[in-house]
């Protein structure tokens, strides 16, 4: 008798070990972080929004996605007038740039979100009845990453520039 509820409870054991193993394997094949879409604009202010969908990240998952990119702006001196002053007050800066945000997949395992990206800082100052307006900014090497899943977005496209004014 004690030999037979020996083999019981190693089957007992056995099976419950199974079925421990094929619930892991069925959530980790349930989790496939993949992107479907990434794209990349510039608004009416001349900051880069990346925006994408991503899919296969589980249910109510937070993610850190990271978007990032080389920049350089020229910031100009503007009259109250609008126009550009005599004397070339103006001042190019260039480096990278990110923003990093956190989001929740829902129940859909899915997170479509997106995030701005502004230009580089100006340190330009103007005199008297002049302030300081961005007058070209560009963005070259635009990424989207999953920092979470450690995985990154085919982009689209990866340079983006805009000029709203020229001065003489």
């Amino acid at each position: 008798m004690r030999k037979l509820f020996r083999h019981r409870s190693k089957i007992a054991l056995g099976g419950a070990l199974l079925a421990t193993v094929a619930i892991v394997a069925t959530a980790a094949q349930a989790d496939n972080p993949h992107f479907i879409n990434a794209a990349a604009t510039l608004d009416r202010d001349g900051n880069l929004v990346v925006s994408w969908k991503e899919a296969g990240l589980g249910a109510n998952v937070s993610i850190t996605y990271t978007a990032s990119a080389d920049a350089t702006a020229t910031f100009q001196c503007v009259n109250k007038g609008g126009n550009c002053p005599q004397a070339s007050n103006k001042q190019d800066v260039s480096g990278p740039v990110s923003s990093t945000g956190t989001f929740s997949s829902g129940k859909n395992g899915q997170i479509t979100a997106s995030l701005t990206v502004g230009p580089p800082p100006t340190t330009l100052t103007c005199p008297g009845n002049q302030h300081v307006e961005l007058a070209q900014v560009s963005y070259t090497n635009i990424a989207l990453s999953d920092d979470t899943n450690g995985i990154n977005a085919s982009i689209s496209p990866t340079t983006l520039s805009v000029t709203f004014f020229v001065c003489p």
